[in-house]
């Protein structure tokens, strides 16, 4: 039985996330379908993560095995000429039996893109968060630091129960701007429901001056959701990196 690593990009916008659901199109559905077709066979994907409705991905991970002897190559083809033309494999190549795409990744980096500007960037509708206020960006670099690091980010999460260990982390946050455009970057060794969205919309909190950068260590002790910013819209935030 061969096991393969294959990473794709998509589009997240017509879809209700990436994993499989029964009343809805997902990434996971439309992707084992087209699999299937190739290898003359159902199959089953596993995936690297969960991605929300509209979120997108410029890398992601799926492993699946399989007892055809189809050149990856051929695969890769294969597979894209079935595809829809918002989701696309990149590579593919054959890997250990053990390998697992959600449980072998090692890391993962995010991108969130604002388009700040007064005016809607129509080419960019669901692809970045429009942004209209100014931003300062030296004031949000201050509040981001504090994130850097390994904390219990539950203030920084949504959905998450007692059982669910909420620390988690960060290894660089950074922010950059090119022209009207905003990057927000994240990487760590794992995140949580929401948790990236939430950091986002903490920073805009930030930019807002309804919290201080100060205020961000003390958000983190209380443990609390209500204390933290607002969930920054899903369409502006990527699957940019996964490290194995």
């Amino acid at each position: 039985m061969r096991n393969l690593k294959v990473i794709m990009a998509y589009r997240g916008t017509a879809y209700h996330g990436y994993q499989r659901q029964d009343n809805a199109v997902t990434v996971q559905e439309t992707v084992e379908k087209c699999v299937s077709r190739v290898l003359n066979t159902p199959t089953e994907i596993i995936g690297c993560s969960r991605t929300d409705t509209g979120v997108h991905a410029r890398e992601y991970c799926f492993s699946v095995k399989t007892d055809r002897e189809i050149p990856v190559r051929n695969f890769v083809r294969g597979v894209n000429g079935y595809l829809p033309s918002d989701i696309t494999l990149l590579s593919c190549e054959d890997v250990s039996e053990d390998f697992h795409a959600r449980y072998s990744c090692r890391g993962k980096e995010y991108i969130y893109l604002i388009h700040n500007s007064e005016c809607r960037n129509p080419f960019a509708e669901d692809l970045q968060y429009h942004y209209r206020r100014k931003m300062d960006l030296e004031l949000m670099r201050r509040a981001a630091e504090y994130f850097v690091g390994t904390h219990d980010f539950s203030s920084f999460c949504s959905q998450a129960s007692e059982k669910t260990n909420t620390v988690r982390t960060v290894n660089s946050l950074t922010i950059d701007k090119d022209g009207d455009l905003v990057t927000v970057t994240i990487s760590g060794d794992g995140f949580l429901y929401n948790m990236v969205r939430i950091i986002v919309g903490t920073l805009l909190w930030v930019n807002e001056g309804k919290i201080k950068p100060e205020d961000i260590p003390e958000i983190m002790k209380k443990s609390d959701r209500t204390c933290a910013g607002k969930t920054a819209q899903a369409h502006g935030l990527y699957l940019n990196r996964v490290f194995y």
